[in-house]
């Protein structure tokens, strides 16, 4: 597995290798002992996947973006297994560095890519293709009450969208959601510089 470390301390780029010939090809999408070197940390601490969710979405639709606060805090690892989609994480943890900051990947169904996104990271994705399916592994389960969002074009992340030549669609929580400052105010970022 290739692994590339982006702008922000926290979120991977993981390309698996991938076998090919001309009946298809093979690859391996999750791999304990390989996560664990490409976090850096002993296999016994890799983080434990208790959900795995599915997504189908049709060109320009956005979703987040999205996160959960204790108790039932998420990372996520995300992958695109049809289509291609621009996938973000933005960065809050107050006391880091790059708090409020953002960075991006294009994941598609051709280029294998996966996207780490560690709890205090909000997390959403842009479809680029007529349609997109996406998978992703999460730690901690989904919880109603934990769940927040985050405005998509807030300026002060200022996350630099590909245009898909439509408005992005949202679901009406995500076209709501609270600004950065907004989340701030509220106490839902994360107090720490979390691993």
């Amino acid at each position: 597995m290739q692994v590339e470390r982006l702008p922000l301390d926290g979120p991977l780029l993981l390309t698996p290798k991938v076998f090919g010939d001309d009946r298809g090809y093979f690859l391996e999408s999750w791999n304990r002992r390989n996560f664990a070197e490409a976090l850096g940390i002993p296999e016994v601490e890799v983080p434990s996947f208790v959900q795995d969710n599915q997504s189908r979405s049709s060109l320009g639709v956005l979703r987040g973006l999205h996160y959960q606060v204790a108790p039932e805090a998420q990372a996520k690892l995300v992958r695109c297994v049809a289509g291609e989609i621009f996938d973000v994480a933005v960065d809050l943890r107050r006391n880091s560095t790059s708090f409020g900051q953002w960075t991006g990947a294009r994941l598609s169904g051709t280029n294998h890519r996966q996207l780490w996104v560690p709890v205090g990271f909000a997390h959403g994705f842009l479809t680029l293709s007529d349609t997109a399916e996406v998978l992703y592994k999460t730690v901690g389960y989904w919880n109603r009450d934990c769940e927040r969002s985050l405005r998509w074009n807030d300026p002060a992340i200022g996350i630099e969208w590909p245009s898909t030549g439509i408005e992005p669609l949202l679901a009406d929580k995500d076209a709501a959601a609270p600004g950065l400052a907004d989340a701030l105010a509220a106490g839902d970022v994360f107090d720490s510089h979390l691993p």
